[in-house]
């Protein structure tokens, strides 16, 4: 089978290791080496070493000269909410005025208003506005990213959203992960009595969540546990109904107060606990005796105004395992770049450089289960590979807000184009 060899890196930044969420002292354990190149054949890593000897051994490979820059696993990017209509720009311009993001909402705004927007949607229209997004994701050095449902909130308009994950799954070259999120807020036709809230969480279990599941239009569910939003015993039991019909489990949690959603995450063995901007010391306690990985988003912290920030250093420091993402969505994180939430990571939340592409990488691919392929640049893992204009892996979180990515390859194909001299 023909080979490609990924030559001239000042770096390779192969995050080797266990094929598992890395914890602790892990995630301070960046392999990074030089004079190496990477052989993929077919869609898998073949061989990561010294470039005299991999060069001489795969003379009749095609060439990427890499031309000085970093070469790294491709970014993974576990929490996004890339189905949306248009921007809301608007709200940015009330919370300067004062306005915190539950009082928005409780006015028709957050949320609600993108729900409304989806709704009048096509499946065309909103595919065509979501490609557009996650190319511009892929431009960042992306190759995997999660994408959620969510401002359907209704049978049809989540299966519609899904059904547009899905499409763009067998269309682009990124790996995408869909996931269910029909519990992302109570409808407002739903929020006139606590009986008709219930019958809300009625539909999710016996009706949504069995659909989703059949069709199999998600890997995973997830609920927006939060004060005002979803209480601990409702994510329970939609959680409950969502792995009983085979799907792995995400919560919001303890994003703006301490709900009591880490808590839950560690005991349902939630796959990740996202947010965690109010966790409590008793989340982190639960989070470090679970397999729960905590997915820290702080572009929506710094987007929102906020100056809490999830404690990245305890629950480093307590032994759970901490992924970095976007959140990327119209409200509150309108971004695609994870290289500047990798900035935050390091200038707010206080990462060493090495944790934090541990957290974009492998950590990410622990955030969505799929560390047994993807987040090393290791030989028998696919050959997800991104190239980034710089010479020391410390510049990717450095030059903030600066596009630097070169090109991405998913399975060995080209992801993001590049202009590399290929021979």
């Amino acid at each position: 089978m023909d080979a490609t060899i990924f030559l001239n890196a000042s770096q390779v930044v192969t995050c080797a290791g266990p094929a598992r969420a890395r914890r602790g002292t892990e995630m301070s354990q960046l392999e990074t080496l030089t004079s190496a190149a990477v052989v993929v054949i077919g869609e898998q890593i073949a061989e990561v070493g010294p470039q005299s000897r991999l060069r001489e051994r795969y003379r009749a490979a095609r060439e990427i000269d890499c031309a000085g820059g970093v070469l790294t696993p491709g970014l993974v990017d576990s929490h996004t909410h890339a189905i949306f209509g248009r921007a809301r720009s608007d709200e940015q311009e009330r919370r300067a005025a004062g306005l915190d993001y539950m009082e928005i909402a409780k006015h028709g705004g957050g949320i609600h208003a993108s729900v409304r927007d989806l709704r009048t949607r096509t499946e065309e229209e909103l595919f065509s506005l979501a490609r557009s997004r996650l190319v511009r994701l892929a431009s960042y050095g992306i190759t995997t990213v999660e994408v959620k449902s969510g401002y359907g909130l209704t049978l049809d308009d989540e299966v519609k959203t899904l059904r547009v994950i899905a499409r763009l799954a067998s269309q682009l070259p990124m790996r995408i992960i869909p996931t269910f999120l029909g519990a992302h807020e109570i409808p407002l036709e739903h929020r006139e009595s606590d009986h008709s809230r219930e019958a809300y969480v009625d539909l999710l279990v016996g009706e949504m969540i069995p659909r989703v599941a059949d069709e199999r239009l998600a890997r995973f569910a997830d609920v927006f546990c939060e004060k005002g939003v979803y209480t601990v015993p409702e994510s329970r039991r939609i959680l409950q109904a969502a792995h009983a019909h085979g799907l792995r489990l995400k919560l919001h949690a303890d994003e703006l107060s301490a709900s009591g959603g880490a808590e839950l995450a560690a005991e349902l063995g939630a796959t990740s606990a996202d947010h965690l901007g109010a966790v409590s010391q008793a989340g982190i306690a639960a989070l470090a005796e679970s397999p729960t990985v905590a997915t820290l988003l702080p572009g929506t912290m710094l987007f929102l105004g906020k100056t809490t920030r999830a404690p990245a250093r305890q629950l480093i420091e307590a032994g759970v395992p901490v992924a970095l993402a976007t959140d990327f969505n119209p409200g509150t994180s309108p971004t695609p770049n994870l290289p500047l939430i990798l900035t935050l990571g390091v200038s707010q939340l206080h990462l060493s450089v090495a944790e934090a592409v541990l957290a974009a990488t492998v950590n990410g691919a622990a955030a969505l289960a799929i560390t047994d392929s993807v987040g090393q640049l290791t030989p028998g893992f696919s050959a997800d590979l991104a190239l980034f204009e710089m010479g020391d892996i410390r510049e990717l979180p450095y030059w903030y807000g600066d596009r630097r990515c070169l090109g991405t390859w998913v399975r060995g194909k080209t992801c993001h184009p590049s202009h590399l001299r290929v021979t």
